[in-house]
């Protein structure tokens, strides 16, 4: 189990380095550079529109992915999905200008983006089943949360990367040619990524079935349409949280506040890491007291600390700013510590990987693709404080309660030890 979890981990990790990389990029500085014609908020709601292209691909991936991980098994899907992303994401640093080659550059952009989101669509589904399928039920949602652990390691490796060369470079520099560095780089960690997980063992349960569906897309929209729907609208509050965390405040401060790039990546960075150790200690609580309650927790402190979020955000002060964060992201993190294990429950092993990566990734559409756009338009020609911000996350909080509430319970309950024969 350590050396499985490890490699989800590290898959994972390198997957959203790839994914994370793009966002920071389309917050700082792929508006200028790629649509230099449009004013500069118009710059950044086209950024945020090819940064939402990857949400909009990782659905598409994960009935392309799940499909392959419910008929041929769940290891294939793990080094497939990694190289295309990868191979993506490198050629994503490669990719002329606007200046250079006019349209035909963000059409390429479009494309890599699209790409990115395929890959990510089947890296969720076949890291988190390969786990959570080996682990032992008491212990599930712990080894199911390496995995989720993923992501914040990504999101840190990518923004210390844009945090260097932010600091050491000049503001010409990093627009010409800096901001390439974080995608060239993607190439190592996933070869290497590829080279640790070539030599996973298949998962036991999916040995165990015995008819595989024939089109498990199909089978998951007749039986399980109404769990899908509800998953991803429990989820879409947890994207929409994250990624205006990670994403819109990065453009929001710098471009509205004129506080220094360094000074917000370094509070988000920060609050990510904290997020990061804590997602096993939520899952840990998942295990004992059940996923569904966590669930609900996540949900209730995110429509309570929204409104308080925006607010610290906009006074600019680093301290405030980084409270504001890690209020938002331990709230996240708890409803997120717990999905490795809760959605991989709630469906049955001969669909499984193409119905919980749909649902997943269906919230990731609603709540990660429209957030920046949406937040962006939201906190313009308002106040200093984007109150429409804290509205529209508080909403989305409150319908993702709503549909946790109709979820059942899937923790499993220990079998009660027989009582001794008195002879």
């Amino acid at each position: 189990m350590p050396r499985l979890a490890a490699a989800s981990l590290a898959g994972t990790a390198i997957e959203f380095y790839d994914f994370f990389v793009y966002g920071t990029a389309a917050a700082l500085v792929l508006g200028p550079l790629f649509f230099p014609a449009f004013s500069p908020v118009a710059g950044t709601l086209a950024a945020f529109g090819t940064f939402g292209v990857g949400f909009v691909a990782r659905p598409l991936g994960s009935v392309l992915f799940g499909h392959i991980g419910d008929r041929h098994g769940r290891r294939p899907v793990l080094v497939a999905s990694l190289l295309l992303t990868g191979a993506s994401t490198v050629a994503v640093g490669c990719v002329p200008t606007y200046g250079t080659a006019g349209v035909a550059a963000p059409v390429l952009l479009v494309v890599l983006r699209f790409l990115q989101g395929l890959g990510l669509g089947g890296e969720w589904g076949g890291a988190v089943l390969l786990t959570a399928e080996h682990a032992p039920p008491a212990r599930r949602g712990l080894w199911a949360s390496f995995p989720q652990v993923g992501p914040p390691v990504g999101f840190v490796l990518a923004n210390g990367v844009m945090l260097a060369l932010s600091a050491f470079l000049t503001d010409a520099q990093f627009a010409q040619w800096g901001w390439r560095v974080p995608f060239w780089a993607a190439a190592v960690p996933a070869v290497a990524g590829v080279w640790l997980r070539s030599s996973l063992v298949e998962s036991p349960r999916f040995l165990e079935i015995g008819a595989h569906a024939r089109v498990p897309l199909v089978e998951v929209v007749r039986r399980h349409g109404r769990l899908v729907l509800l998953t991803a609208g429990a989820l879409a509050v947890g994207y929409a949280v994250f990624y205006t965390v990670t994403t819109w405040s990065l453009a929001y401060a710098t471009r509205r506040l004129g506080v220094s790039r360094t000074v917000v990546l370094g509070c988000v960075m920060a609050a990510v890491v904290v997020k990061g150790a804590f997602t096993p200690v939520a899952a840990l609580l998942g295990d004992r007291y059940g996923r569904r309650p966590l669930c609900l927790v996540g949900c209730a402190a995110c429509a309570l600390w929204m409104f308080p979020m925006v607010m610290l955000l906009a006074t600019g002060a680093p301290l405030a700013m980084f409270a504001g964060f890690l209020g938002a992201l331990l709230a996240f993190v708890t409803m997120f510590g717990v999905i490795g294990a809760y959605l991989p429950e709630l469906f049955e092993p001969r669909v499984r990987c193409t119905g919980a990566a749909v649902g997943y990734n269906l919230g990731g559409v609603l709540g990660g693709a429209l957030t920046p756009i949406v937040a962006t338009a939201l906190s313009e020609g308002g106040g200093r404080v984007p109150w429409g911000v804290g509205a529209y996350l508080t909403a989305l909080a409150l319908v993702g309660l709503a549909c946790f509430a109709l979820l059942p319970e899937t923790r499993p309950v220990p079998v009660a030890a027989p009582e001794p024969v008195i002879g």
